[in-house]
């Protein structure tokens, strides 16, 4: 009796305490584990939340959706609601905004849009990302190809193409190939680069226009990293035959009008250009050469570049010496010891020799074309060689030298006398060209003696 009436009362407090902590215990209604990751606003309605989000800024949301996985989630479905589409994706691509605190253009606020979607979409895999990031933009016209009905002065594309390369700042090669083909099918690229590249140039002028802004805009975003650019531009030329290839490249950074923004077909092949329209293509080129473009071969370069110079008829060898200069130093002297190993010593000299008279027109330094000749003259495997392209080379000289003064004699002037000026020039860069040869040559014998 006492020691069942003592385990009766020793039981009681046992079970009061199980009881107590079964009320102290977590309240499957407030406080669950996806609630408590809310903090404070899991005191506040959906449709507070909502409305206390339109009260900071991106780049405060973004950093709010690294706080929990389930805020995160809030955030992905507040986006997807007209009131965050309508908060979120501004669509005044026309006019530059007024500076709106610490974002101070339209193109701040899509970067750091960019931003928010890349660190709300963390968890999910790539393809699914891709997805709703495309949900989300995709009412955003002036985003696509043919969205806008003024291109040419639409911020869209930019501002597409800053928030992309925010929204993929970091990932691997591999995740690129897919955002680049979700892009290439997204926009039906392929058959409409093939409508361009197999057409007669300037054809389809409305469409190598969209083309042109597209690839600069969204995946060639100016202020991308170098090795980011010569991914995407390596994405959009290998698929195509090398003839294809240049024709695209002059597509995307040859020279255009300054009127209707249309690429100038004929610009390279009607006269002398300037620096300016030969600087995006010279750019290309490096960026193709550089070792960011793990892709590209020496050979494939120089092969680009003599495709070039025949888009869409054979170039005036003052343009191609001009866009090898641009080039720099490497791409210029294996583009030139390429002839030279290959025995075209005639081409090299012509050449050389237009290089001589853009060094002087453009006012760079004439020694830079003497050390250049050096260099190509070590590359001929004979003296015979050598002394013939050096032959070929003053042949050159005096013949056009000839052609001009006849045409000055002849009186062929135009508005701007420019059969004169040439001659001009011609003779100047001769005589600059010369005088850097006898200096070199005389500094040679004194050091000697």
């Amino acid at each position: 009796m006492t020691s069942s009436a003592g385990s009766g009362r020793a039981s009681v407090p046992r079970q009061r305490q199980r009881r107590s902590r079964r009320r102290s215990g977590p309240s499957p209604g407030r406080d669950s584990p996806a609630l408590s990751a809310l903090g404070d606003f899991q005191s506040l309605p959906l449709e507070i939340f909502q409305m206390v989000l339109n009260y900071l800024s991106v780049k405060d949301i973004s950093m709010l959706s690294m706080v929990s996985k389930t805020i995160s989630g809030r955030l992905i479905h507040y986006i997807s609601t007209s009131s965050g589409s309508r908060r979120l994706l501004l669509q005044d691509f026309h006019q530059e905004l007024p500076a709106r605190g610490e974002g101070a253009s339209i193109l701040e606020h899509y970067r750091a849009l960019g931003l928010l979607l890349k660190r709300c979409t963390l968890l999910l895999p790539t393809r699914d990302r891709l997805k709703y990031v495309h949900k989300v933009l995709s009412g955003v016209s002036c985003f696509k190809l043919n969205g806008c009905a003024s291109p040419l002065h639409c911020l869209g594309l930019q501002c597409y193409g800053v928030f992309l390369q925010m929204l993929t700042a970091g990932w691997d090669e591999l995740e690129c190939h897919r955002v680049f083909n979700f892009l290439w099918e997204l926009s039906n690229l392929a058959r409409k680069v093939q409508t361009v590249v197999s057409s007669k140039p300037g054809s389809a002028r409305r469409l190598e226009l969209r083309i042109r802004l597209f690839c600069r805009g969204v995946l060639l975003s100016p202020g991308s990293r170098r090795s980011d650019s010569a991914f995407w531009l390596t994405r959009i030329l290998k698929p195509w035959p090398m003839v294809n290839q240049a024709r695209l490249l002059y597509i995307i950074f040859g020279p255009v009008s300054s009127r209707d923004g249309h690429v100038v077909w004929q610009k390279m092949i009607e006269g002398p250009t300037d620096e300016t329209s030969l600087k995006g293509l010279a750019d290309a080129i490096k960026l193709l050469y550089g070792t960011e473009a793990r892709e590209w071969t020496a050979d494939d370069v120089i092969s680009l570049v003599d495709e070039l110079s025949v888009v869409p008829q054979e170039w005036l060898m003052e343009n191609n010496a001009r866009l090898l200069l641009l080039s720099g130093n490497s791409i210029c002297f294996t583009f030139m010891a390429s002839k030279a190993v290959n025995g075209r010593a005639v081409e090299l000299a012509r050449l050389m020799v237009f290089m001589v008279l853009v060094c002087e027109k453009d006012l760079y330094c004439m020694d830079w074309a003497v050390r250049m000749m050096q260099k190509v003259c070590k590359v001929f495997s004979t003296p015979w060689e050598r002394n013939n392209f050096l032959q070929c080379l003053e042949n050159f000289f005096a013949r056009m030298l000839m052609d001009m003064l006849q045409a000055v004699l002849a009186g062929e002037r135009d508005e701007e006398d420019s059969s004169f000026l040439n001659l001009f020039h011609l003779m100047n860069a001769q005589a600059n060209f010369h005088k850097e040869i006898l200096y070199l040559a005389m500094g040679s014998t004194s050091s000697t003696s």
